[in-house]
């Protein structure tokens, strides 16, 4: 009985999972992200065995997610109490369910090959891409999908502002399925094929600053901001006088950054982080009063962080922004909460479950996109793993966000690769929208992220930190990603489907004639 999956198959979808793995944060080598799919491509067009092609898939993705995202596992010893080897344990199914989508898009791509050939490697991309989508669609989660890998090259991910990372991830995968055509099937025909392919991908990356709409805005606008990283241990704080020395750093760091700012006309704003401190605006009086002096006296409004009430005796991750009188006059409510950070995803009779629920936190999440008013424009603030979902940032957009403020606690998830995988999400959300994102962190990487995605001024982890800026609406006044969201990978999931029914009909009619 002939083998489903050969070991020669299996070393070639380990080299593609070690490649995969490699491209993204921390290891940093994202120009493997250009060639990582090569190997698996070629096994699948050479015995492109759906079965066999699946597994593979599977197989590839299942390991790469869980291997890429292990941090997960950190909130769950450190916080939730669980033994390592069982917090382990249980991100195996996560990491299996997410890998499905993978084995998808080979199984697929194996079908499309047995039907029309090997040039049909070219279809590749659009398959890719639909599989990412889908993905966001059932699980919810879009984390490290293969554009994300090329965050820190801005001249690279220019197409995410017509097509999202999805863009991105499409030329990535159309370079991979070039050269792995040219290996498969050197004729004169591939070779053009692939050139054709490769000039086209690169025409692509100088054409997309087009699809941006310049701005006419000047500077007037622009607001003195004051970024903190208080670098709050993330550790209950149990006893008042820990409290009181927190809150202390945070005003002294707040009054002394101030005292630096020039005396001019532009509004100051001050901007406190997601934190794990919990502060309650609502239900502290006294800290309402705090607030209130310290934005009267410095002249100064302040967004940040509590902890708010919500219905059915429940709690809002909340964003707020105290004005320069002191009074409360916006509050953005968190609507996608973190897993393991903010809500359990798992079923209460697992061991441990509600454990974690009980020390981790369980919120409620919002449902209203609320601008706030900065000076002459409006921000639009989306708070820690928010930016993982491009639909909020563009969301606030296009409700009229001038710039976007991300606020985010990494902390409970360690020094991880989840710091600079995370940055990855919020530069994204800068470029697909064209609006500068001040990226405001408790314990990094706190940064100001310009709305072609370059970075500046990026603070180190897990050390007390502050940032000052001046920031403008910017150079951009819209973008095509902004004005119509994911159009084009919604054609390409179309595209994708017209060939799944072609396939299967072939099949079917072949099926009758042997009949």
């Amino acid at each position: 009985m002939q083998q489903v999956v050969s070991r020669a198959d299996w070393a070639a979808a380990g080299t593609t999972t070690l490649l995969l793995i490699v491209s993204f944060p921390d290891f940093e080598f994202s120009f493997l992200a250009w060639i990582a799919l090569v190997p698996l491509m070629v096994v699948v067009a050479r015995r492109p065995s759906p079965l066999s092609a699946f597994l593979l898939g599977w197989a590839t993705g299942s390991v790469f997610f869980y291997a890429s995202c292990y941090w997960l596992t950190y909130s769950m010893i450190h916080y939730g109490g669980l033994p390592v080897v069982l917090a382990y344990l249980l991100l195996i199914p996560a990491a299996v369910v997410i890998g499905i989508f993978p084995g998808l898009f080979t199984l697929l791509l194996a079908l499309v090959i047995k039907r029309w050939g090997h040039i049909a490697l070219l279809l590749a991309p659009i398959v890719w891409i639909t599989f990412e989508w889908v993905r966001l669609v059932i699980t919810g989660q879009l984390w490290n999908a293969i554009g994300y890998t090329q965050a820190y090259n801005p001249t690279l991910i220019q197409p995410a502002n017509w097509g999202g990372v999805y863009a991105v991830s499409f030329l990535i995968v159309a370079i991979n399925s070039a050269i792995a055509l040219l290996i498969i099937e050197r004729s004169s025909r591939t070779v053009l094929t692939a050139a054709s392919a490769v000039i086209l991908v690169l025409l692509v990356l100088l054409a997309s600053p087009k699809f941006v709409t310049p701005s006419q805005s000047s500077q007037s606008s622009a607001v003195n901001v004051v970024a903190l990283q208080p670098n709050v241990p993330m550790k209950l704080v149990k006893s008042a006088d820990e409290m009181k020395e927190l809150l202390e750093r945070h005003w002294s760091m707040s009054t002394n950054a101030l005292k630096n700012l020039p005396d001019d006309q532009y509004p100051r704003l001050v901007i406190w982080p997601e934190s794990p401190m919990n502060f309650t605006y609502a239900q502290d009086k006294g800290f309402q009063e705090q607030l209130a002096t310290f934005a009267k006296l410095n002249r100064v409004s302040l967004i940040l962080n509590s902890l708010e009430p919500a219905p059915a005796n429940g709690f809002y991750n909340s964003a707020l922004l105290i004005n320069e009188e002191g009074r409360l006059i916006s509050q953005y409510d968190k609507i996608r909460l973190m897993p393991f950070g903010e809500y359990v995803p798992l079923p209460q009779w697992i061991p441990g479950a509600s454990l974690i629920t009980g020390i981790v936190g369980d919120f409620t999440p919002g449902d209203k996109y609320a601008l706030m008013p900065l000076g002459e424009y409006r921000a639009g603030v989306f708070i820690c793993i928010e930016s993982a979902y491009p639909w909020i940032p563009r969301m606030l957009t296009r409700e009229g966000a001038d710039v976007l403020i991300n606020i985010s606690n990494d902390g409970y998830l360690g020094p991880t690769a989840v710091m600079r995988q995370h940055l990855a999400n919020a530069v994204f959300r800068a470029v697909e929208n064209g609006r500068t994102v001040v990226r405001v962190t408790n314990s990094g990487l706190t940064t100001l992220i310009h709305s072609t995605g370059e970075i500046q001024d990026q603070t180190s982890p897990f050390e007390t930190d502050v940032r000052v800026w001046r920031v403008g609406p910017g150079p951009i006044a819209g973008t095509f990603y902004t004005k119509h969201g994911d159009v084009f990978v919604h054609l390409c999931a179309a595209i994708t489907l017209i060939f799944l029914v072609m396939t299967l009909l072939r099949k079917r009619k072949a099926a009758t004639d042997l009949r």
